[in-house]
C-alpha cells in the first residue's frame, strides 16, 4: 500500500493528465481486467466528493477500477453515513489518504446561500437536511463585506464548506483521529475547478 504522500502525488499526477486530455494506459487496462477485482480491492485513496455529474473522481484523477473508494453526496457534506463509509474503507483496506473534494459552482452551496437570502418553507425536508449541514460554514460570511459581492461570496462559501467538512471528518471519528495521530492516515481538503479542470489541494 502507498503512503499518504505517495497517494497524494499519484492523484496530482492523474489530475495533470486529465487537464492535458491524456489517459494513462494503466487506467484503461484496468477496465479490461475487471475480473481481477472480483475477489477484492485495494484502493489507495478515499474521495469524499459532491454528487455533481461534472466531477467524477475516477476521471478527474485519471484512475482505474479498484484505485479509488468514492463516496458522493450533494455538497460533499459529512454526516454519520459518510464517516462510517470512510471508517469502513480505512479499516478494511488500510487506505492511507482521504480527500474531501468540493468544486466551483456547487449547486448545494448555491441553494444554501439562496435559502439564507430568501428563506422558504416549500423546500423538501430532505433537501433542507443538506442545506442545514452547509449553513453553519456559510452563514458567518453574511456578516462580512462578502454579502455585497455575490461571486466572491459563492467562492468563499464553497471553500468554507469544504474546510468544515474536512474538519468534521478529522474530528468526527475517534478511530480516524487516532490513525491521524499515529501518522497512518491523512485527511486533506481539495477543490476542483469546473473551469480549468484543476484540483487544488489546500488543507
Amino acid at each position: 500500500m502507498l503512503t499518504a504522500n505517495e497517494a497524494l502525488k499519484k492523484l496530482k499526477e492523474g489530475n495533470e493528465r486529465f487537464m492535458s486530455g491524456v489517459r494513462s494506459i494503466d487506467a484503461l487496462m484496468k477496465q479490461m481486467q475487471r475480473a481481477d477485482f472480483v475477489e477484492g480491492q485495494a484502493p489507495f485513496a478515499i474521495i469524499l466528493g459532491c454528487s455533481d455529474s461534472r466531477v467524477p473522481a475516477e476521471i478527474v484523477f485519471d484512475q482505474g477500477l479498484g484505485d479509488l473508494f468514492v463516496i458522493r453526496v450533494a455538497g460533499n457534506i459529512v454526516a454519520p453515513s459518510q464517516i462510517g463509509s470512510v471508517e469502513f474503507a480505512v479499516e478494511q483496506f488500510g487506505t492511507p489518504l482521504v480527500v474531501v473534494l468540493g468544486h466551483s459552482m456547487c449547486g448545494a452551496v448555491m441553494a444554501t446561500i439562496d435559502d439564507l437570502e430568501h428563506p422558504s418553507h416549500e423546500k423538501s425536508s430532505n433537501v433542507l437536511s443538506i442545506v442545514d449541514r452547509i449553513r453553519p460554514s456559510v452563514e458567518p460570511l453574511f456578516d462580512t463585506e462578502l454579502r455585497n459581492n455575490p461571486e466572491q461570496l459563492l467562492k468563499s462559501s464553497i471553500r468554507a464548506n469544504i474546510l468544515a467538512a474536512t474538519n468534521h471528518l478529522r474530528h468526527g471519528s475517534q478511530m480516524l483521529e487516532q490513525l491521524m495521530l499515529k501518522g497512518e492516515l491523512s485527511i486533506v481538503a481539495a477543490e476542483y475547478s469546473l473551469e480549468s479542470g484543476k484540483v487544488e489541494f489546500f488543507a
